[in-house]
């Protein structure tokens, strides 16, 4: 039985409910298996970017206004991280939507991984919204041992994550970038 958190996260104001136990940094992050945009089956998180410092960055659904510019954004920031740093998207949005919203875009530095089919990763990072069965926005930071190091759950579904706090710690993680 999943943990539910109502009220942990807001719609234009309608508090909504979560399910899964909101991380803390010092967790270890969970191992999921997910469906990769390249249509090359399901893959597990984790493993697939092992060794690796790993910006999760979570939304809802990537043909949004605010999903849309989160995930641009930290595609245009991936290009300034050395290779000790992976930029992970994971969404609702089926792996073949993912893949076109990418190639319109011009979306080609981060992995993409979809959470449509059983919603493993919205159940053990806690980002499951139960009532509209998406993920909330948020931002992890996972480093090379998969332990957690930073969390950010953002508490309206329409505002922005606090993108500076974000590649800031992914700066800290990963020393040897200026």
């Amino acid at each position: 039985m999943l943990q539910e958190r109502f009220g942990d996260v807001t719609f234009k104001g309608k508090p909504l409910t979560v399910f899964g136990v909101a991380l803390l940094p010092g967790d270890m992050a969970t191992e999921v298996t997910l469906n990769d945009k390249g249509f090359d089956g399901r893959k597990p998180l984790l493993a697939s970017t092992a060794g690796k410092i790993r910006l999760i960055n979570v939304v809802p659904s990537l043909n949004t206004g605010i999903c849309d510019a989160q995930t641009r954004r930290f595609n245009q920031e991936a290009s300034t991280f050395g290779d000790k740093v992976v930029v992970v998207t994971v969404s609702v949005d089926l792996s073949f939507a993912q893949k076109e919203w990418c190639a319109a875009k011009g979306v080609d530095r981060v992995l993409m991984f979809s959470d449509h089919y059983d919603m493993a990763f919205g159940d053990a990072y806690g980002t499951h919204i139960k009532e509209l069965r998406i993920e909330q926005r948020a931002i992890f930071v996972v480093d090379e041992e998969d332990v957690v190091r930073y969390v950010e759950y953002v508490p309206e579904i329409s505002q922005h994550p606090a993108y500076e706090a974000a590649l800031a710690a992914v700066r800290e993680v990963d020393v040897g970038t200026p």
